[in-house]
């Protein structure tokens, strides 16, 4: 009996083996290469990862344009400043084909309380090496990352993309089951060679952390994806302040007492971080940037567009955390937008300024950009991660929120 047992499994193993072999290569045949999915190693990953960065482009799927980014040696220096945060590879054999950041966070969502918050897993940094691609490598890279969020006890997870991404949305909308959440504007403005003229009839004034902290609890708490632990967010030595502005004669008191209009930011330096270095345009922009320049420097009156020096690495500052109250409250989002501005004139590489806004938010039309360089319709594709959240995510997505918070540890 024994004997016929042991004969028996050997043989079904036997079968086994043979069939996994084949299907192996029928795998193989199809172009799909099975590779090894681990944790991010600094020592033994940095220069690979950072080689691939190299490599791969960002911004929109327009091949003619688009931007490369330099971690500074540092290749998760874009999810470092998350509560919690995680980074995978992708290798075959020794070689590292692909990457993929997320991290995790509490924050504000549109359910009524005491559900109103919400654990959020943000992936981003997705990217895999132009020869291995469509290889199912990608698809690897996300479902692990989505068992790291599960294990972590995430409600939903979400990623940003650009609207003509094609490859992106199909893969997160199509066979992760990702849904069109949200669709922001990223507000792009060029930081020219000249200072711009603060009126003399409004105040602006440098808060303390706690103040501002205080003053984003009591009126953006309830914005969608507000963070919970925006102490830790004003903290951080990247936030370079918050500032409020106010019409001059009026008093803005620590007690909470606020003007009859008024408008605050914060402002994070991303330059810190990494830099970014356009990759590839064509020769006309190249002679545009230059004799623009020139222009903006030596005859400042003549207000020509400006286009900043993109073929070198630079830096930018980004403006979070914008709230106005009040009838003046547009020309005040203005005048903090100009006050930036003329902090970035003193940063050398800091060419341009930019914050992202809820796509039908009125704030939009006072926040100075450019359109050629901005994303009026970026694309945030969301998925729950647990049962029970399914039917409350189709209802954050029935009635887009007026205001949203972007967080700028995730820009």
């Amino acid at each position: 009996m024994l004997f016929f047992l042991t004969y028996y499994y050997l043989s079904f193993f036997y079968i086994f083996s043979v069939k996994l072999a084949g299907w192996n290569c029928i795998w193989n045949r199809m172009g799909f290469e099975v590779a090894t999915i681990r944790s991010y190693e600094e020592q033994s990953d940095r220069a690979q990862v950072e080689d691939l960065e190299r490599r791969c482009g960002v911004g929109p799927a327009d091949e003619r344009l688009f931007l490369l980014t330099d971690t500074m040696g540092d290749p998760i220096c874009r999810i470092r400043n998350s509560p919690t945060y995680k980074m995978l590879v992708a290798m075959l054999d020794k070689e590292l084909v692909g990457v993929i950041q997320g991290s995790i966070k509490v924050v504000t969502v549109e359910r009524p309380p005491p559900k109103d918050l919400a654990r959020v897993g943000y992936i981003l940094g997705l990217r895999v090496a132009p020869l291995h691609r469509q290889k199912g490598i990608g698809s690897s890279l996300v479902r692990r990352l989505e068992e790291w969020f599960v294990a972590n006890d995430v409600d939903y997870a979400y990623m940003a993309t650009d609207k003509d991404n094609v490859a992106s949305v199909e893969l997160f909308v199509n066979k992760f089951g990702y849904i069109k959440f949200r669709t922001p504007a990223i507000l792009v403005n060029p930081v020219h060679n000249q200072p711009f003229r603060i009126s003399s009839n409004v105040a602006i004034e440098k808060l303390k952390i706690e103040e501002a902290e205080f003053l984003y609890r009591r009126f953006m708490a309830s914005v969608e994806f507000f963070p919970h632990d925006i102490d830790h967010v004003l903290k951080n030595k990247l936030t370079m302040g918050t500032w409020v502005a106010y019409p001059r004669g009026e008093c803005f008191g620590s007690n909470g007492q606020v003007p009859s209009s008024w408008a605050m930011l914060s402002v994070w330096n991303s330059g810190e971080l990494f830099k970014l270095r356009l990759g590839k345009a064509p020769l006309s922009c190249l002679i545009y940037t230059k004799s623009s320049s020139l222009m903006d420097k030596f005859f400042p009156c003549f207000k020509l567009p400006f286009l900043p020096d993109f073929f070198h690495p630079f830096g930018f500052y980004f403006m979070y955390g914008v709230h106005r109250e009040g009838p003046m409250s547009g020309k005040l989002v203005r005048t903090l937008c100009k006050f930036v501005h003329n902090m970035a004139t003193k940063c050398k590489d800091c060419k341009v300024i930019v914050t992202e806004v809820a796509g039908n938010d009125t704030l939009r039309h006072h926040i100075p950009h450019w359109k050629l360089l901005s994303c009026l319709e970026d694309l945030w594709c969301m998925k729950a991660m647990k049962f029970e959240e399914k039917n409350s995510l189709h209802e954050l997505t029935k009635s887009p929120p007026a205001r949203l918070f972007v967080d700028p540890r995730e820009v």
